[in-house]
């Protein structure tokens, strides 16, 4: 392709993980890439506004598991982004897979010369003129033929990112790669930094489409044919498009680094000083504005006598008295309290909450549903009561209990209730009662969101027991 002409960038955000680094707020069923964590906006959604206003920039393509998907198209619904592609994993297949279907689905789009970008949907990035920058100098690497990678300039001896050593320079900008180092010690770390030669991995990639796959083509070939089977055998489900599970399963489970990057002759790096995050832990709160005594807030909290301490509360007023180098994460059901400099072992709690079954692990008390989101306000033997809030014009699936029945009451709004074999409107203040065993449906018909409580009693109140008849989401569990 001439490298004057202006090419098609298409932008592709891995939002597959579903991590807990930053429990309590992080959960496996909403993770930290749909968390807002500096403003009104997500990292999803910010992840999505910058890629957007780059130059030549299509409509996103997302890729991401079957389990948020729903909360992927809310999170773009929110930001008004229209035709976004969101493709389903059926099983997370680490960077290498993902990156070869996007330039698949991406060809399919725009044709072989278009640009694709590959990142993370969970980073942050504060300097946005030096991000478009560099991505312009890739575009021209790319258009050249190279396989592009971000460096970023190191701000200390990090030994939780591998590290790019810069080789010589390109007629087009950047550099080629010398070589790709893995996570390193303390002591190599700081010998990188101080040599000037090395920059963080930053995990992000742009490069034609078609180059990707000719290069992929020569070391995984295995790989580029289990991938591009399972984007023929592709369905579309909504407004998502589900791979072809056997196809994509069968996928070596490798990143893009090791299937390509580190084989290939044409990798380059663009460096870039952008003020970029990737988020891996709460340390990350350390990079954002403090009082004059090193203290960051966020919520409701009161400091005295402490000093660089991090408090993050989601609710609840936090009083820190006292406290040096701690951080505090306060959540409607958790709160975590640690040192500083022990942030990189909140995976340790998680692991331990999971082997005793623990459902902070999995979701917080606010849970989201295509529908809306219902809330546990209060638990105990043999009842449960939630807070249900449903979306305009949207209803929940016709559905059945075994083990419960239900009472709801109208808050607010307008309810559309199915039970059995009648159909009725509650107003504001009115309830009804649905027997254990009936066939049963909740809907919003107002152009208001409604509001319900609901009280469950039975002998087993959990999400499970839930017989799905219909569904306007095509759940079946």
């Amino acid at each position: 392709m001439p490298s004057n002409t202006k090419p098609l960038v298409v932008p592709v955000l891995l939002a597959g993980g579903s991590g807990t680094r930053l429990w309590p707020l992080s959960r496996e069923g909403y993770p930290k890439q749909f968390l807002k964590l500096t403003d009104e906006w997500s990292l999803l959604q910010h992840t999505v506004q910058r890629a957007v206003a780059l130059a030549g920039a299509t409509a996103p393509l997302l890729i991401c598991n079957e389990g948020h998907r729903f909360l992927v198209a809310e999170q773009l619904r929110q930001l008004g982004v229209e035709g976004a592609q969101v493709l389903l994993e059926p099983e997370g297949r680490n960077t290498a897979p993902a990156a070869t279907i996007a330039a698949l689905a991406a060809i399919e789009r725009h044709g072989p010369d278009c640009i694709v970008f590959i990142m993370a949907a969970d980073h942050l990035i504060s300097d946005l003129a030096v991000f478009e920058a560099a991505v312009e100098v890739a575009t021209r690497l790319a258009q050249n033929g190279q396989l592009t990678t971000f460096g970023i300039t190191p701000s200390r001896a990090e030994t939780g990112y591998g590290y790019l050593k810069r080789g010589l320079p390109q007629a087009e900008g950047g550099f080629a790669v010398s070589a790709f180092v893995e996570k390193p010690d303390q002591t190599r770390a700081k010998a990188y930094v101080e040599s000037g030669e090395y920059l963080w991995n930053s995990g992000m990639f742009l490069f034609r489409a078609q180059t990707f796959l000719d290069e992929l083509q020569r070391f995984e070939p295995a790989m580029l044919e289990t991938c591009t089977r399972a984007v023929a055998g592709a369905k579309r489900d909504l407004d998502f498009v589900r791979l072809d599970a056997a196809a994509f399963k069968a996928a070596r489970s490798e990143s893009i680094d090791y299937a390509v990057m580190e084989k290939t002759s044409k990798a380059a790096l663009v460096p870039m000083d952008a003020g970029w995050d990737d988020v891996g832990t709460w340390s990350f709160l350390e990079t954002l504005p403090r009082d004059a005594r090193g203290n960051y807030s966020h919520g409701d909290v009161l400091f005295e006598d402490s000093d660089n301490t991090l408090v993050h509360s989601e609710g609840r007023l936090v009083a820190a008295l006292g406290l040096r180098d701690v951080l505090v994460v306060e959540t409607k059901d958790a709160v975590l309290i640690a040192s500083r400099d022990r942030t990189q072992d909140v995976k340790r709690i998680v692991t331990k909450l999971k082997k005793q079954r623990r459902s902070e692990v999995e979701s917080h008390t606010v849970v989201h549903r295509p529908w809306g989101s219902y809330e546990t306000i209060a638990l105990g033997p043999r009842f449960q009561v939630k807070r249900i809030i449903v979306k305009p014009r949207e209803k929940l699936s016709l559905q059945m209990h075994h083990h419960r029945a239900e009472h709801w009451i109208v808050v607010c709004g307008t309810a559309r209730v199915t039970c059995g074999e009648r159909e009725f409107l509650l107003a504001e203040n009115e309830s009804t009662y649905i027997p254990l065993g009936s066939q049963h449906r909740l809907e919003n018909p107002g152009a208001i969101p409604l509001e319900l409580i609901e009280v469950q009693s039975g002998s087993y109140l959990g999400e499970d027991d839930i017989v799905r008849f219909n569904d306007v989401y095509g759940r079946t569990t």
